[in-house]
Protein backbone atom coordinates (compact mmCIF):
# COMPACT_ATOMS: atom_id res chain seq x y z
CA UNK A 1 0.00 0.00 0.00
CA UNK A 2 1.20 3.24 -0.68
CA UNK A 3 2.17 5.07 1.73
CA UNK A 4 0.31 8.89 2.16
CA UNK A 5 2.61 12.13 1.62
CA UNK A 6 5.50 9.06 0.50
CA UNK A 7 5.89 11.15 -2.77
CA UNK A 8 5.93 8.15 -5.13
CA UNK A 9 3.35 6.95 -7.17
CA UNK A 10 2.55 2.26 -7.25
CA UNK A 11 5.33 2.16 -9.63
CA UNK A 12 7.89 3.23 -7.51
CA UNK A 13 8.13 6.81 -9.47
CA UNK A 14 8.41 10.00 -7.69
CA UNK A 15 5.48 12.29 -8.21
CA UNK A 16 5.88 15.49 -9.53
CA UNK A 17 2.15 16.27 -10.72
CA UNK A 18 0.77 16.88 -7.50
CA UNK A 19 3.77 19.99 -6.22
CA UNK A 20 2.96 21.51 -9.43
CA UNK A 21 -0.61 22.21 -8.64
CA UNK A 22 0.23 23.41 -5.34
CA UNK A 23 2.32 25.88 -6.51
CA UNK A 24 -0.16 27.94 -8.29
CA UNK A 25 -1.46 29.86 -5.48
CA UNK A 26 1.94 30.51 -4.36
CA UNK A 27 2.84 32.16 -7.57
CA UNK A 28 -0.35 34.22 -7.46
CA UNK A 29 0.11 35.58 -4.38
CA UNK A 30 3.64 36.56 -5.18
CA UNK A 31 2.16 38.35 -8.30
CA UNK A 32 -0.25 39.66 -6.55
CA UNK A 33 2.74 41.22 -4.27
CA UNK A 34 4.38 42.27 -6.80
CA UNK A 35 1.65 44.55 -8.73
CA UNK A 36 1.02 45.71 -4.88
CA UNK A 37 4.23 47.23 -4.86
CA UNK A 38 4.63 48.81 -7.83
CA UNK A 39 1.23 50.76 -7.38
CA UNK A 40 2.59 51.59 -4.07
CA UNK A 41 6.15 52.68 -5.49
CA UNK A 42 4.62 55.07 -7.79
CA UNK A 43 5.47 58.77 -7.28
CA UNK A 44 3.10 61.92 -7.12
CA UNK A 45 3.53 65.78 -8.39
CA UNK A 46 1.54 68.52 -6.40
CA UNK A 47 2.00 72.04 -6.80
CA UNK A 48 0.78 75.02 -7.71
CA UNK A 49 1.04 77.18 -11.28
CA UNK A 50 0.65 80.99 -11.00
CA UNK A 51 -2.02 81.59 -13.79
CA UNK A 52 -2.92 85.04 -15.47
CA UNK A 53 -5.44 86.94 -14.89
CA UNK A 54 -9.13 86.48 -15.83
CA UNK A 55 -9.46 88.35 -19.31
CA UNK A 56 -12.48 90.52 -19.53
CA UNK A 57 -14.19 89.01 -22.00
CA UNK A 58 -17.75 87.39 -20.72
CA UNK A 59 -18.32 83.65 -20.44
CA UNK A 60 -21.06 82.10 -21.55
CA UNK A 61 -22.88 80.08 -19.06
CA UNK A 62 -19.79 80.68 -16.91
CA UNK A 63 -18.12 77.63 -19.48
CA UNK A 64 -14.38 77.98 -20.34
CA UNK A 65 -13.58 79.31 -23.69
CA UNK A 66 -10.69 80.12 -25.72
CA UNK A 67 -9.50 83.94 -26.67
CA UNK A 68 -7.12 85.01 -29.62
CA UNK A 69 -5.12 88.01 -28.22
CA UNK A 70 -1.72 89.44 -29.95
CA UNK A 71 -1.69 86.06 -31.90
CA UNK A 72 -2.08 84.12 -28.48
CA UNK A 73 -4.77 81.19 -27.69
CA UNK A 74 -5.46 80.72 -24.24
CA UNK A 75 -8.56 79.34 -22.01
CA UNK A 76 -11.06 81.92 -20.26
CA UNK A 77 -11.34 81.73 -17.44
CA UNK A 78 -7.18 80.54 -17.48
CA UNK A 79 -5.86 76.63 -17.07
CA UNK A 80 -2.53 75.10 -17.29
CA UNK A 81 -1.76 71.74 -18.72
CA UNK A 82 0.81 70.18 -16.60
CA UNK A 83 2.83 67.61 -17.77
CA UNK A 84 5.93 65.00 -17.55
CA UNK A 85 8.02 64.65 -20.82
CA UNK A 86 9.89 61.88 -21.46
CA UNK A 87 10.74 58.52 -22.88
CA UNK A 88 7.89 55.59 -21.35
CA UNK A 89 7.66 52.42 -22.36
CA UNK A 90 4.43 50.22 -22.83
CA UNK A 91 2.17 53.61 -22.79
CA UNK A 92 -0.72 52.85 -25.13
CA UNK A 93 -2.95 55.18 -25.89
CA UNK A 94 -6.14 55.58 -23.98
CA UNK A 95 -9.98 54.51 -25.32
CA UNK A 96 -11.88 56.63 -27.69
CA UNK A 97 -11.86 60.53 -25.68
CA UNK A 98 -14.67 62.88 -26.75
CA UNK A 99 -14.79 66.76 -28.03
CA UNK A 100 -18.48 67.46 -27.58
CA UNK A 101 -20.35 70.52 -29.78
CA UNK A 102 -23.13 71.47 -27.01
CA UNK A 103 -25.16 75.11 -26.84
CA UNK A 104 -22.41 76.57 -29.68
CA UNK A 105 -19.70 75.97 -27.51
CA UNK A 106 -16.99 73.20 -27.32
CA UNK A 107 -16.87 71.23 -24.56
CA UNK A 108 -14.29 70.78 -22.93
CA UNK A 109 -12.63 74.25 -24.10
CA UNK A 110 -9.26 72.75 -23.97
CA UNK A 111 -8.43 68.69 -24.26
CA UNK A 112 -5.19 67.61 -23.05
CA UNK A 113 -4.62 64.23 -25.09
CA UNK A 114 -1.58 61.21 -25.96
CA UNK A 115 -0.45 61.06 -29.04
CA UNK A 116 -2.58 58.60 -30.94
CA UNK A 117 -5.81 58.98 -29.36
CA UNK A 118 -8.72 58.99 -31.19
CA UNK A 119 -11.12 61.81 -30.60
CA UNK A 120 -14.76 62.25 -31.65
CA UNK A 121 -16.66 64.98 -32.39
CA UNK A 122 -20.50 64.44 -31.05
CA UNK A 123 -23.13 67.24 -32.28
CA UNK A 124 -25.34 67.92 -29.31
CA UNK A 125 -26.85 71.53 -31.18
CA UNK A 126 -30.29 70.90 -33.30
CA UNK A 127 -27.95 72.91 -35.73
CA UNK A 128 -25.54 71.77 -38.00
CA UNK A 129 -21.77 72.13 -37.48
CA UNK A 130 -18.73 72.15 -39.40
CA UNK A 131 -15.87 71.30 -37.24
CA UNK A 132 -11.92 71.90 -39.26
CA UNK A 133 -8.64 72.57 -38.41
CA UNK A 134 -5.68 74.19 -40.19
CA UNK A 135 -2.97 73.44 -37.36
CA UNK A 136 -0.12 72.01 -38.55
CA UNK A 137 -0.08 68.96 -36.51
CA UNK A 138 -3.34 67.62 -37.43
CA UNK A 139 -5.28 69.60 -40.89
CA UNK A 140 -9.01 67.98 -41.30
CA UNK A 141 -12.54 68.98 -42.61
CA UNK A 142 -15.23 67.08 -40.86
CA UNK A 143 -18.44 69.19 -43.25
CA UNK A 144 -21.77 69.54 -41.84
CA UNK A 145 -23.59 67.52 -39.74
CA UNK A 146 -26.27 66.87 -37.43
CA UNK A 147 -26.45 65.50 -33.67
CA UNK A 148 -28.69 62.83 -35.83
CA UNK A 149 -25.93 61.39 -38.14
CA UNK A 150 -24.19 58.30 -37.62
CA UNK A 151 -21.44 57.45 -36.93
CA UNK A 152 -20.06 60.05 -34.99
CA UNK A 153 -17.42 61.90 -37.05
CA UNK A 154 -14.05 61.22 -35.51
CA UNK A 155 -9.80 61.91 -36.24
CA UNK A 156 -6.93 60.23 -34.77
CA UNK A 157 -4.02 62.73 -33.54
CA UNK A 158 -1.24 61.36 -34.31
CA UNK A 159 1.63 64.05 -34.44
CA UNK A 160 2.54 66.31 -31.17
CA UNK A 161 1.49 69.61 -30.92
CA UNK A 162 -1.46 72.45 -30.25
CA UNK A 163 -4.21 71.66 -32.67
CA UNK A 164 -6.88 74.97 -33.25
CA UNK A 165 -10.37 73.70 -33.61
CA UNK A 166 -12.69 75.78 -35.41
CA UNK A 167 -16.82 75.57 -36.77
CA UNK A 168 -16.98 76.82 -40.63
CA UNK A 169 -21.04 77.64 -39.70
CA UNK A 170 -20.30 79.50 -36.06
CA UNK A 171 -17.07 82.06 -36.21
CA UNK A 172 -17.42 82.58 -32.24
CA UNK A 173 -16.50 78.92 -31.81
CA UNK A 174 -13.05 77.93 -31.00
CA UNK A 175 -11.07 74.63 -29.19
CA UNK A 176 -7.88 73.78 -28.33
CA UNK A 177 -6.33 69.82 -28.72
CA UNK A 178 -3.09 70.09 -27.28
CA UNK A 179 -1.50 66.67 -28.40
CA UNK A 180 1.51 65.46 -25.80
CA UNK A 181 4.23 62.46 -26.58
CA UNK A 182 3.26 61.25 -22.80
CA UNK A 183 0.75 59.61 -21.04
CA UNK A 184 1.20 61.95 -17.61
CA UNK A 185 -0.68 65.15 -17.37
CA UNK A 186 -3.32 66.74 -16.00
CA UNK A 187 -5.55 69.72 -15.93
CA UNK A 188 -4.95 72.38 -13.64
CA UNK A 189 -8.43 73.27 -11.76
CA UNK A 190 -8.62 77.68 -11.80
CA UNK A 191 -6.73 78.22 -9.23
CA UNK A 192 -3.74 76.62 -10.57
CA UNK A 193 -3.66 73.70 -8.06
CA UNK A 194 -2.83 70.15 -9.70
CA UNK A 195 -1.98 66.83 -8.84
CA UNK A 196 0.07 64.15 -11.24
CA UNK A 197 0.03 60.66 -9.67
CA UNK A 198 0.99 57.43 -11.21
CA UNK A 199 4.37 58.37 -11.70
CA UNK A 200 7.65 56.03 -12.44
CA UNK A 201 11.02 56.44 -10.95
CA UNK A 202 13.69 58.91 -13.04
CA UNK A 203 14.83 62.20 -13.82
CA UNK A 204 12.08 64.09 -16.07
CA UNK A 205 11.37 66.87 -17.13
CA UNK A 206 8.10 68.64 -15.75
CA UNK A 207 6.21 71.39 -18.06
CA UNK A 208 2.99 73.96 -17.44
CA UNK A 209 1.37 74.86 -20.81
CA UNK A 210 -0.41 77.76 -20.20
CA UNK A 211 -1.20 79.27 -23.24
CA UNK A 212 0.15 79.02 -27.22
CA UNK A 213 2.87 80.96 -26.20
CA UNK A 214 3.84 80.12 -22.34
CA UNK A 215 5.43 77.00 -21.28
CA UNK A 216 7.19 76.69 -18.19
CA UNK A 217 9.44 73.48 -16.97
CA UNK A 218 11.38 72.37 -14.01
CA UNK A 219 13.28 69.00 -13.71
CA UNK A 220 12.63 66.79 -11.37
CA UNK A 221 13.51 63.26 -9.48
CA UNK A 222 10.89 60.55 -9.19
CA UNK A 223 11.31 58.18 -6.61
CA UNK A 224 8.95 55.33 -5.81
CA UNK A 225 6.37 56.04 -3.20
CA UNK A 226 7.33 60.10 -2.77
CA UNK A 227 5.27 63.14 -3.49
CA UNK A 228 7.09 65.94 -4.41
CA UNK A 229 6.14 69.73 -4.31
CA UNK A 230 6.55 71.57 -7.02
CA UNK A 231 5.25 75.65 -7.88
CA UNK A 232 5.68 77.31 -10.89
CA UNK A 233 5.49 81.35 -10.20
Amino acid sequence: MKRAGSGRSRNGNRDTAAPAVTRWPLRLWLAGLLFAGAQVSAATIEGRVALPKTRATPVVNQRYEIVASAGVLSTNPPLAVVYLEGKFAGSPPPPVVQMIQKDMTFVPALLPVQVGTKVEFPNLDSTFHNIFSFSPPKRFDLGRYRSDEKPIPSQVFDVAGLVTLRCDIHEHMRALILVLDTPHFVISDSNGSFRLAGLPDGTYVLKAWIDSKSTRERTVELKGGSVLQVDFP
